[in-house]
């Protein structure tokens, strides 16, 4: 049973400045990615080196996503929040006013660190302030913070950089992050901070050498040509190294980092796989989407983002719609609903072809949207029913960072299996392109596509290529289909939580 919760006051006003804090940091890990190619030019930077703006962001949030529920503890959560969303918003500041790529990154790695505790506070902020039977609906509000700010950022930053300049990518934060510093500092409750909780050192050290390694090793990798390159293995083996003394240290250590007993509930550790599952599709179908319209199917920047947009929608009124069902019935059999949903819009674009109606691409990514609010609403409520309340900070930095893995490892992996499976494509294809194949004799074909002449040969090339890369895009299409297919084998897993416990559990879930 839960004791009654005291009321908070001024509930909607913390409500509006926790949902911007965590809409600012969901949009900030995708919203830079369209304006790569103008920042390069503006800091005179190449190709390989413009990538360590997204790198460093990324590396930094994974790194210091962890130790959150120690900060919590320590110091009390108004004071990290307050820090966290000054310290973010100044960061932003600067990166928006950097002169050079060793500025930018050095900003962009203090945008990170400020940047990882936005979310699982928030989310903490809003299951405390509302009671058990509200909470359902406090989590399906921040949960479109969460879901749709990725989704949306790639439109945003297509429209900055495109209206004013990729600085404004930055900036934008500025008056949001001081209307949300203000409104916090005036209306959050004051919390308990433990003076005397020792910090892991040891634990925190291993774990961040692993996820940091990790973590560039996935960013770089398609650039360093992988595993033939020193720099990708000994990054492979840091990752290795580290991860595994986090692991030793975790089961041995007398007060470790992470409690061991935090993974012996079945259904928080079932949700975690669940959680990197979602990670990886939501931003692996966003990062191969968008590229998908500009290059192949000649959609300007903008209009590539605003095709894309409509995929929040459906995000947000299955959210809302999940909250309600999953209160109701079982929410593992609204979890399988929302796989099935999300698989078959993934079969849908493993058929797609450049010359798609944009009615269908966008009712097919309203549909998929919808698929990933219906599983991301019920999988916070299932993983956080039965934990014991004292694990829930460290349970929703856990399931926070599995995401951020989730989405890392994903789009790693999607891009090297795009560039491998168009290399294979491209030879296969080619094969069929002589000389002796008669439809080259054809004179419509040969008007065009004729490999007798330099000019014809080219034509072929691009065309060969395009078409290419068309089946490698749905080659990736199909494995995340069968990833979101993986995911029903772990709700048998998962024990239906009791109406109480559903309720309660929202407060652990969303990252």
């Amino acid at each position: 049973m839960t004791s009654p919760e005291p009321v908070v006051p001024h509930r909607g006003l913390i409500t509006v400045c926790a949902m911007v804090a965590t809409l600012m940091q969901a949009l900030d890990g995708t919203i830079a990615n369209v304006a790569l190619p103008y920042m390069q030019g503006g800091l005179a930077a190449s190709a390989d080196q413009i990538t360590w703006v997204l790198t460093s962001y990324i590396t930094a949030a994974a790194i210091l996503t962890a130790p959150v529920g120690f900060l919590v503890a320590r110091f009390g959560r108004r004071a990290v929040f307050l820090g966290s969303v000054g310290g973010f918003t100044l960061a932003s500041v600067l990166c928006g006013a950097a002169q050079s790529l060793e500025q930018m990154v050095v900003f962009r790695l203090l945008q990170g660190a400020f940047g990882a505790a936005l979310v699982p506070l928030s989310q903490s902020t809003m299951l405390d302030i509302y009671p058990p039977e509200q909470r359902g609906q406090a989590m399906a509000i921040w949960g479109m913070g969460v879901m749709v700010g990725p989704i949306l950022g790639p439109t945003l930053g297509g429209y900055l950089t495109e209206s004013w300049n990729w600085r404004w990518v930055f900036y934008v934060n500025l008056p949001f992050g001081v209307l949300a510093f203000l409104g916090l500092m005036v209306f959050l409750p004051k919390g308990g901070a433990a003076a005397e909780r020792r910090f892991d050192w040891l634990g925190f050290g291993v774990l961040a050498l692993g996820i940091g390694a990790l973590q560039v090793m996935l960013d770089r990798g398609e650039l360093k040509n992988w595993f033939g390159s020193t720099e990708i293995l000994v990054e492979a083996t840091l990752a290795a190294l580290g991860l595994y003394l986090f692991l030793v240290h975790m089961a041995l250590a007398e007060k470790p980092f992470i409690p061991p007993r935090i993974f012996r509930d079945r259904n928080f550790s079932a949700g975690l796989g669940i959680m990197f599952a979602v990670g990886a599709i939501l931003f692996a179908t966003s990062a191969l989407l968008a590229p998908y319209l500009q290059t192949l199917a000649d959609y300007p920047v903008f209009t590539a983002g605003l095709a894309m947009a409509p995929r929040g929608l459906g995000t947000m009124a299955a959210m809302f719609l999940a909250g309600r069902l999953a209160s109701r019935f079982d929410p593992r059999k609204v979890m399988a609903f929302g796989i099935l949903v999300l698989s078959w819009t993934l079969w849908d674009m493993v058929h797609w072809t450049p010359d798609i109606p944009m009615h269908w691409l966008m009712l097919v990514t309203v549909i998929q949207g919808a698929g990933l609010g219906f599983v991301f609403i019920p999988l916070n409520l299932v993983a956080f029913a039965t934990l014991d309340p004292v694990l829930r900070t460290d349970g929703t930095a856990l399931i926070s960072l599995l995401r951020n893995l989730g989405s890392a490892i994903g789009i790693s992996v999607m891009a090297a299996l795009l560039t491998r499976n168009t290399q294979i494509m491209h030879a296969s294809l080619a094969e069929h392109v002589t000389p002796l194949n008669r439809l080259f004799e054809l004179p419509g074909v040969q008007r065009f596509w004729d490999p007798a002449t330099p000019a014809g040969v080219a034509a072929l090339n691009a065309e060969v290529t395009r078409q290419s890369s068309i089946i490698a895009y749905g080659n990736d299409f199909y494995l995340l289909m069968l990833l979101a297919l993986a995911m029903l084998f772990l709700l048998p897993l998962m024990r239906r939580p009791p109406r109480a416990a559903a309720a309660d559990a929202a407060h652990a879930a969303l990252d």
